[in-house]
């Protein structure tokens, strides 16, 4: 186990873990990120447990699958029931507080944290009721997902402006107060998440003219999985945007990935300025990525490596430097990583948990045969969605569709699904071993439908459903002040 230290976890929205210089991006800049990951080791394997944010941010603070919460979608958020790792420092006695975006309930419950300072939950506790409508699924449902495309200022790049100017106030406070026990704090910002929207130097670092065109387009002929089809035939984005505003939507995307990796930058200098670099541990990461127009797709909800796919990087003076962690991760291994990174061994109920401590992985040989396992249950999905990744093998189980695999180590662009290719009978086979010993897929698809149906019942029906909660992205939250419990 690790020495006790600090820990500052800081988890952006919506990262494609593509899009970072140290993952190899040649346009999109991320230099303090990339400092970040000299100084520390980089997951180049890491995975959320469902592409979507509210179940996403249920699992890494549970440490528990999605079927094992039942927080299946954005009308679902967490409300603290489900104990956490927060509930264990608290138990414990260690600091663990929390600033920013959050996305839970958001009710006055104890959701992990002591102390909530300007904190982003659903709106209205209820969130998007019209996302838990899938049982049918509607045939469409058109709208402008991403809104304003460009250069500007939104809401939410004021909202991470706050939050990096009150994580710099806060370690300024922590230095102060000093100490001899560890604390947590958890630090949420929403960059990159639509709207695509950021301030104009950022978004001019990117030149229309020289972008990348988007990877397995449908107007270049790509052929989506029916799956995938059908969940565009009911979103409908892309194809009502010009290709004026696809390159747009990517200048924007490319500049809010450097607008949070300046934040982040502040709030790493301050932590320099303050004397507790040697005394800390940083974990960067995302909730789950973001498709950024590959396969005619934009925002997350799938499970190819732009939306499930999120970056990770650990560093602290005991963590190996410009190291590489290939063995595969996901969130739900957040648990045991903060228990440990403040001495605290895993208890009788964390230890039947499936995660393992990114420190412990990260410090250990490449481990070839380790599953980590997605879920999708949300909007606009007709069934459920189930990856399993096992070494560089990829396999996606779509409920009532064909699969897909993919072999990461040739194909790492997923371009090719090779689920019906003999060669690869055995590891399909394999890997659906793998994916039957976690879940029941058709009974966990059931469940989630079920859950659903009973939320749409409570608010009227389907037609009430889809102008209940918000219609999009949660508004950003006014400024408002520390909640304590």
């Amino acid at each position: 186990m690790v020495q006790p230290r600090n820990l500052l976890f800081i988890m952006s929205d919506e990262h494609n873990p593509k899009m970072l210089g140290c993952y190899g991006h040649r346009q999109v800049r991320t230099p303090n990120l990339d400092r970040l990951a000299e100084r520390g080791t980089r997951f180049s394997a890491a995975y959320t447990n469902s592409p979507i944010c509210i179940p996403a941010r249920a699992a890494f603070a549970t440490g528990r699958y999605v079927h094992h919460t039942r927080y299946w979608d954005n009308a679902m958020p967490y409300d603290g029931a489900v104990r956490g790792w927060g509930h264990r420092l608290q138990d414990e006695g260690v600091r663990v507080e929390s600033i920013g975006k959050l996305h839970f309930r958001g009710d006055g419950g104890n959701a992990g944290f002591v102390r909530e300072i300007e904190p982003m939950h659903v709106m209205g506790g209820i969130g998007q009721v019209w996302g838990s409508v899938r049982d049918p699924l509607p045939p469409e449902r058109r709208a402008r997902m991403l809104g304003k495309i460009g250069p500007g200022l939104s809401s939410y790049n004021s909202y991470d402006r706050r939050i990096a100017d009150e994580a710099k106030g806060w370690l300024a406070d922590a230095a102060r107060q000093g100490g001899d026990r560890p604390w947590v704090l958890y630090l949420g910002f929403v960059a990159p998440h639509f709207p695509l929207v950021v301030p104009e130097e950022f978004y001019d670092l990117y030149p229309l003219d020289d972008l990348p065109e988007p990877k397995l387009h449908p107007d270049a002929g790509h052929a989506r999985h029916p799956w995938i089809q059908r969940m565009d035939d009911f979103q409908q984005v892309d194809r009502h945007l010009s290709e004026e505003e696809r390159r747009m939507a990517t200048a924007a995307y490319f500049g809010l990935c450097t607008y949070v990796d300046a934040l982040i930058g502040e709030v790493l200098e301050a932590l320099d300025a303050c004397g507790l670099r040697d005394t800390t541990r940083v974990i960067y990461t995302s909730d789950h990525g973001d498709n950024v127009g590959a396969r005619g797709l934009w925002g997350k909800s799938n499970m190819y490596e732009e939306a499930a796919g999120i970056p990770l990087i650990i560093s602290g003076d005991d963590i190996a430097g410009n190291a590489v962690c290939e063995t595969p991760v996901s969130l739900v291994d957040a648990c045991q990583t903060v228990l440990e990174a403040v001495g605290m061994a895993p208890g009788e109920t964390e230890a039947e948990l499936p995660g393992r401590s990114w420190f412990d992985i990260a410090g250990s040989a490449r481990d070839p045969a380790r599953v980590v396992f997605s879920e999708y249950h949300a909007a606009a999905s007709p069934s459920g969605a189930f990856m399993v990744r096992r070494g560089t093998d990829k396999l996606i189980h779509y409920v009532g569709y064909g699969p897909e695999f993919f072999d990461l180590a040739r194909d790492p662009e997923e371009t090719v699904n090779r689920a019906d290719d003999e060669a690869c009978r055995d590891a399909v086979s394999e890997l659906y071993g793998a994916l039957r010993g976690i879940c029941d897929p058709e009974a966990v698809d059931q469940a989630a439908k079920d859950d659903q149906n009973a939320l749409v019942a409570r608010f009227g029906g389907p037609e009430k459903a889809f102008t209940t909660g918000t219609p999009g992205a949660t508004p950003a939250p006014s400024a408002v002040p520390a909640q304590s419990r």
